[in-house]
C-alpha cells in the first residue's frame, strides 16, 4: 500500500458500522454524565438495609438509584416538606399572621390571636409602641388586659409530644403564643439569680416558680397549656412592654373572649414575617412548633374555626389524595415527631419535586439543598443536588435501621456526582 492510498484507507476505517458503534458509544459517556456514573451510585445500594428506602433522581425525572420506593417508612422531620406544601396551597405565600386588639367602654384590652407562630418580645414591642400612637391610649389606663386564644380549640394534644415535658420541641400549640411559648433562662454567676438568657426579653415574676421547678440551671423551659399558663404568659409579657411604653396597666391578666356587643377593634398587628419565610425558618430550626400551628391555622381557614389537629389532619390528607395524588401518606401530626406518620419514598419524591420551586427555602450546605429528619433509630434526609453545570438531583433517603446515617448515604452520592 503506497502513501497516495492511505487516507483512503483511513476513510473505510471510520465508516465501519462497528467503529461508528464505538463512537456513538463514547460520545454517549462524553455526554451524558448520568450513564457514565450509573455504575459508581450502585455502590451506594450496600449503605441501604431492609428497613430503609432510597431514590435518586436526575433534572429529567430519570430515576437513577431506587430501593424499597413503594414501602412506607418512618420519615420524621422530612415531613415538614409536606407541610409547607399544605400551608402554602391554602393560606397562600404572601400570608400574614394578624393578633387584633380591642378595647372596651372600661379600658379593658382583648387580644385575639390566630395562631402567629413567630409572635415572639421583639413583636410585641412593637405592638406596644404602635398601640401607644393610637388615640384610644391617649391618657388611658388599662384595666384588664383578656387574651382570647379560641381561634384554636384547647387544649391541642400532639402524639408523640409530652405535655409536661422541658425540651422546646414538647412546646404546646395554640391560637396566642409568644416565644413559642419557651423561656430562657440562666443563672447569674455572681449572685446566683435567675437571670434572662435574651435581652430581649425579660424574666418575669410569672415565670419564676417554673424555673424553680425545673431540673435546669440554665436552659429553655416549655410553658404548658395547664391552667393556661401559656396563653397568660403572653399576656404578662405584653404588660410589660405596653408599661414601658408609658401605658399603665392596673388590672389582671385573664383568658376571655372578645365581645362584639361592647369591645372596639383599635389595632390589627400583621406579622411582619410572610409564611414563606416562617417555612424557612421551620425548615432550617426544625421546628416542630411552627409545623403544627401552621398544620392547624390551614385548617381552621378550610373548615373555619375552632382550629384543630382534626380538621387541619382531615384537610392534609385530602390535598395528598386529591391534589398531589398521593395515597399512602399516614399523618397525625404536621411536624414528624410522631412514628405514626409513614409515607413511601416514592410518595415522598412527588412531595420534593412539587416543592423544587421553593427549593431555596430549604438548608442550604455547599451544593446540597436539603431538609434533615431524627428520631430514635430513625435518619432521613431529602433535597437537591445542585451541580455546578447547572445540572439538579432529587433524593429522598430514609433510613429505619437503627445506627445508620442517612448524611453517610448523601454523602457518598455528592462524591460521586460531584467528581
Amino acid at each position: 500500500m503506497n502513501v497516495k492510498t492511505r487516507p483512503f484507507v483511513q476513510l473505510t476505517i471510520y465508516r465501519s458500522p462497528f467503529c461508528l458503534f464505538l463512537l456513538a458509544g463514547c460520545l454517549l459517556l462524553l455526554f451524558h454524565p448520568s450513564v457514565a456514573v450509573s455504575a459508581q451510585l450502585k455502590d451506594v445500594l450496600s449503605l441501604i438495609g431492609k428497613k430503609d428506602a432510597l431514590i435518586l433522581e436526575d433534572d429529567q425525572g430519570n430515576t437513577l438509584l431506587s430501593v424499597h420506593a413503594d414501602e412506607k417508612r418512618i420519615p420524621a422531620s422530612t415531613l415538614k416538606i409536606f407541610t409547607s406544601l399544605f400551608a402554602l396551597h391554602y393560606l397562600g405565600d404572601t400570608y400574614r399572621f394578624p393578633t387584633e386588639f380591642y378595647l372596651d367602654p372600661e379600658n379593658n384590652l382583648t387580644v385575639k390571636g390566630y395562631g402567629d407562630p413567630l409572635l415572639i418580645s421583639e413583636s410585641l414591642q412593637e405592638i406596644a409602641r404602635a398601640l401607644k400612637t393610637q388615640t384610644e391610649f391617649q391618657h388611658t389606663v388599662i384595666q384588664d388586659i383578656i387574651l382570647d386564644a379560641t381561634w384554636f380549640k384547647q387544649p391541642v394534644l400532639i402524639p408523640g409530644v409530652k405535655a409536661s415535658g422541658y425540651d422546646p420541641y414538647n412546646a404546646p400549640n395554640g391560637a396566642l403564643c409568644v416565644n413559642f411559648n419557651t423561656v430562657y433562662f440562666k443563672k447569674d454567676k455572681k449572685t446566683g439569680h435567675y437571670i434572662t438568657a435574651e435581652p430581649q426579653t425579660p424574666l418575669l415574676p410569672f415565670v419564676h416558680e417554673r424555673i424553680k421547678a425545673s431540673p435546669f440551671s440554665h436552659e429553655r423551659i416549655v410553658l404548658s397549656a395547664e391552667n393556661n399558663e401559656n396563653t397568660l404568659y403572653a399576656g404578662h409579657l405584653l404588660k410589660f412592654f405596653l408599661e414601658q411604653e408609658g401605658i399603665p396597666c392596673k388590672g389582671g391578666i385573664r383568658p376571655g373572649t372578645v365581645d362584639p356587643a361592647k369591645d372596639k377593634l383599635v389595632y390589627t398587628y400583621t406579622s411582619t414575617v410572610p409564611i414563606t419565610e416562617i417555612i424557612s425558618k421551620m425548615l432550617y430550626f426544625s421546628n416542630n412548633f411552627i409545623a403544627n400551628q401552621l398544620l392547624i391555622s390551614a385548617g381552621a381557614k378550610i373548615n373555619g374555626p375552632p382550629g384543630t389537629l382534626e380538621k387541619g389532619l382531615e384537610s392534609a390528607r385530602k390535598y395528598a389524595r386529591e391534589t398531589l395524588k398521593i395515597d399512602d401518606l399516614s399523618i397525625v401530626e404536621g411536624s414528624g415527631i410522631s412514628r405514626q406518620n409513614q409515607i413511601s419514598a416514592t410518595s415522598m419524591m412527588t412531595l420534593l419535586n412539587k416543592f423544587a420551586p421553593h427549593y431555596l427555602l430549604l438548608k442550604h450546605q455547599g451544593c446540597e439543598y436539603f431538609k434533615t429528619g431524627t428520631l430514635t433509630g430513625i435518619s432521613t434526609r431529602v433535597g437537591f443536588i445542585l451541580l455546578p453545570d447547572g445540572k439538579k438531583y432529587a433524593f429522598v433517603i430514609i433510613m429505619n435501621t437503627k445506627g445508620q446515617s442517612a448524611e453517610k448515604v448523601v454523602r457518598k452520592i455528592k462524591d460521586i456526582l460531584c467528581r
